[in-house]
């Protein structure tokens, strides 16, 4: 079954070698994003230029502000909808209770 579902599927690999692939420069981009010594880095450049007056004292705040507001953003994405913070039950484990009723579901009722 898995060799005919690899045939059936074998059109879209490049589909699914494209979106692995963004996950990875996606996940590489918010690590570095939110990476401490990236963030001191732009503090400390804006210093700079406030300090050799490139900017107004008042766009270095703003630009300090800017950094600090994506470091204290809450984290946006489809897992930050949902209730539990994200978390699916782990593969090949079944919920004790998948009705509505709270009766657990299967034989021997």
């Amino acid at each position: 079954m898995d060799i005919l579902w690899a045939l059936l599927t074998l059109p879209y690999a490049p589909v699914r070698g494209l979106t692995s692939v963004m996950k990875v420069v996606a996940r590489e981009a918010e690590a570095r994003q939110f990476n401490p010594v990236n963030v001191r880095r732009e503090l400390e450049e804006l210093d700079q230029a406030a300090a050799a007056g490139d900017i107004t004292p008042e766009e270095r705040d703003r630009g300090q502000q800017r950094v600090l507001d994506r470091l204290t953003a809450p984290a946006a994405g489809p897992t930050a909808d949902r209730p539990g913070g994200g978390r699916r039950p782990a593969p090949g484990r079944r919920r004790t209770a998948d009705r509505r009723d709270g009766q657990p579901r299967g034989r021997g009722r």
